[in-house]
C-alpha cells in the first residue's frame, strides 16, 4: 500500500533524525523503544498477489465474516504487547493499552505511533503527562511515513506467512490461529528486521 502523499521534507528529515537518536538509545539499553500501530484480519483473506496458467481458473471465495481488529506494540528485539477486539479500535482503546503498559515499565519507554486520529486524539492527550511520569513518552513519525514503523512488518508478517489458508475456514478458526502467532512473537515466531 502506498501513502496517499509524500512527507514534508524538513520535517521528514527531523523527525528521521531525532528517531534515529532514540534507536541509538534504545540499542545502548536507555530506553525501551516499540512502534505501535493497528490492523484487522477478516475472513476476506489476504492475498496480496497470485498466479495461473492460462487455461487454468483459479479463485478464493471471498466470505464477509467478523472481523478481529488488533492493537500491537513491537520492539527491534520482537518483544511485542498486543489487545485484540471485535469492536472497533478507538482512541480509548488505545489509551487503555498505553495506560497498561505505564504501569509495568522497567525504565524509560518510547512508543512510536502514525499520526492516526485515535493516536492523537485529546484522550490521548489528556494522559501524557502520568504517563510521562511513569517513563512513557510517545514519539509522533512523520506525515505518510508508513515505512518507518515496524509495526507495519509485524502485520505483513502475520498475514502472509504465519497464517494460513486453513485457518480461514471459520472465524472461530482464524482468530485463534491470530492469537496463537501473536503470542508466539519472540518466543517461536521471529521477525528480522533491518538495521535502522
Amino acid at each position: 500500500m502506498r501513502p496517499k502523499s509524500k512527507p514534508n521534507a524538513e520535517l521528514y528529515q527531523v523527525r528521521y533524525e531525532a528517531l534515529s537518536l532514540l534507536e541509538e538509545q534504545s540499542q545502548a539499553g536507555v530506553i525501551d523503544l516499540f512502534y505501535g500501530d493497528e490492523s484487522s484480519v477478516s475472513e476476506e483473506g489476504y492475498v496480496p498477489y497470485g498466479w495461473q496458467f492460462k487455461d487454468e481458473s483459479v479463485h478464493i471465495e471471498v466470505a464477509k465474516g467478523q472481523r478481529l481488529n488488533c492493537f500491537g506494540m513491537i520492539s527491534r528485539q520482537n518483544q511485542l504487547h498486543y489487545a485484540t477486539t471485535n469492536g472497533s479500535i478507538t482512541s480509548a482503546f488505545v489509551v487503555n493499552q498505553l495506560e497498561e503498559l505505564s504501569w509495568r515499565l522497567s525504565k524509560p519507554t518510547v512508543i512510536v505511533l502514525d499520526n492516526a486520529r485515535i493516536h492523537t486524539s485529546d484522550k490521548v492527550r489528556q494522559r501524557l503527562g502520568d504517563w510521562h511520569q511513569r517513563g512513557l513518552y510517545l514519539f509522533y513519525l512523520p506525515p505518510y511515513s508508513p515505512h518507518l514503523n515496524l509495526a507495519e512488518r509485524l502485520w505483513k508478517e502475520l498475514k502472509a506467512r504465519w497464517l494460513r489458508p486453513e485457518d480461514y475456514q471459520t472465524s472461530n478458526t482464524l482468530f485463534y490461529a491470530v492469537w496463537l502467532a501473536l503470542a508466539a512473537v519472540g518466543q517461536e515466531l521471529f521477525i528480522r528486521f533491518s538495521d535502522f
